[in-house]
């Protein structure tokens, strides 16, 4: 749970030119950066929570402070009953971070060594660790590359062994920032399937950041937007494409041309390649549209469709409820 958090960073602020930046580096300028700015959030166990938002917005600061790396401004945080950044022992066992762009595999060794070292540092019974890899490799499918130098796995490969190295130790918690970046479209897939196998399977808690649109429609019931520094939506999926998708898209194809103005008449073209045409419609009144459609022109074909969960975040992020 987190009440009112805010997160302060001092920075130099560089001065343009030649001149500006030596200047900056003898009698540096401060500023403060406001990262995160008063947010409030509860989540329950077992909850799947998909954080969206732009680089810079607060996704992974908010993260960091939950899991102990960074410590707050100001404001309350507490999860699993600590203060996060006590980083007392029984806390760090409960949870796990997986940052998509940083590694804690040994680069020069196989997987396998810091699997058992991590089997020492969460004090993991010998039996219960061979269960937990066991039933990890077999999910993730790398139980011919245990033995193989990280170094030379791909990124995918790399990324299904940091899950692994994550959660030998049955985290409670578990925080993902960005866990699919980089990662080719089969690769994604994996991760996404065994993350939500995973929640399944133990109920636990997880946060989850990414770029990545189809991560969190394929996985979070709950989204949570945040710009700024600010929460600007926090529900669940179809109540976002309900409140800020307020257009439905009805795509047609016709069996012959038709003129383009009486198109307009009815909805807003906003694509056309003959015989293709995608018109955006008021979200109550799309199966009227939908209806006048089909006794007006030569329509072959027929579809309503939400607007792209893209465009939809897009109109959050720029404070617009119109489509």
């Amino acid at each position: 749970m987190i009440d009112h958090l805010v997160k302060e960073f001092v920075v130099n602020e560089k001065r343009p030119g030649f001149v500006g930046g030596i200047s900056s580096i003898f009698s540096p300028k401060k500023k403060i950066v406001k990262a995160l700015k008063g947010i409030s959030l509860s989540v329950n166990k077992g909850e799947f929570v998909g954080f969206i938002g732009p680089n810079g917005a607060g996704k992974t600061t908010t993260l960091k402070i939950l899991s102990g790396l960074l410590y707050p401004t100001d404001g309350f945080v507490e999860v699993l009953d600590h203060d996060p950044w006590e980083r007392k022992e029984e806390f760090l066992k409960r949870i796990s971070l997986v940052m998509g762009q940083k590694n804690q595999l040994w680069w020069d060794l196989p997987a396998i060594e810091t699997f058992e070292s991590n089997r020492a540092i969460y004090e993991i019974p010998k039996k219960e660790y061979e269960k937990n890899l066991e039933e990890l490799v077999d999910l993730l499918d790398v139980g011919k590359l245990l033995k193989t130098q990280v170094r030379r796995l791909s990124l995918g490969q790399r990324m299904r062994m940091e899950l692994i190295a994550a959660l030998l130790h049955k985290p409670e918690i578990l925080f993902l920032d960005e866990p699919t970046i980089g990662l080719d479209v089969i690769a994604q897939q994996k991760v996404r399937d065994f993350i939500y196998q995973y929640n399944k399977k133990y109920e636990s808690t997880i946060l989850l950041t990414s770029h990545n649109m189809s991560d969190l429609v394929d996985l979070a019931k709950r989204m949570v937007v945040i710009n700024d520094g600010q929460i600007v939506f926090d529900g669940d999926f179809g109540e976002l494409i309900r409140h800020f998708g307020k257009n439905k898209l009805i795509k047609i194809s016709l069996s012959q041309e038709v003129d383009i103005k009486k198109l307009e008449s009815i909805g807003k073209v906003v694509s056309l390649s003959f015989p293709q045409v995608t018109l955006s419609v008021p979200r109550a009144s799309s199966a009227v549209a939908a209806s006048e459609l089909l006794q007006e022109f030569p329509v072959a074909d027929l579809t309503i469709e939400e607007v792209p969960i893209e465009d939809v975040v897009r109109k959050v992020f720029g404070g617009k409820e119109k489509s």
